[in-house]
């Protein structure tokens, strides 16, 4: 039985795939960089298994990509509005000193 996984996650898996893809790596020659089996690697891509931090860094290294690269749009999109919604806030706090 597969396992039910939040949206947000599948795109996360399936923005790691194209990645590998992108880099024209087989799922085999993936998992050599990863130092895992091929099946490690297709386990993870039909969400199988789930990759924790760590993992997920370990992947982002061997694919030499970013890891809000691989992020979902909808993810990635929040993470950019709080980053603008701190850096006003500091901006306010240094104007206030």
């Amino acid at each position: 039985m597969q396992a039910v996984h939040k949206p947000l996650y599948m795109e996360f898996v399936a923005c790691l795939r194209n990645a590998r893809k992108a880099k024209r790596l087989s799922q085999r020659a993936l998992g050599k960089l990863l130092r895992k089996p091929q099946s490690y690697v297709a386990k993870v891509e039909t969400c199988e298994r789930r990759l924790d931090l760590i993992e997920t860094a370990e992947w982002c290294l061997a694919l030499q990509v970013s890891l809000d690269s691989v992020l979902p749009v909808k993810l990635r999109s929040l993470l950019l509005k709080s980053k603008r919604s701190r850096s006003k806030q500091l901006t306010s706090e240094d104007s206030d000193v």
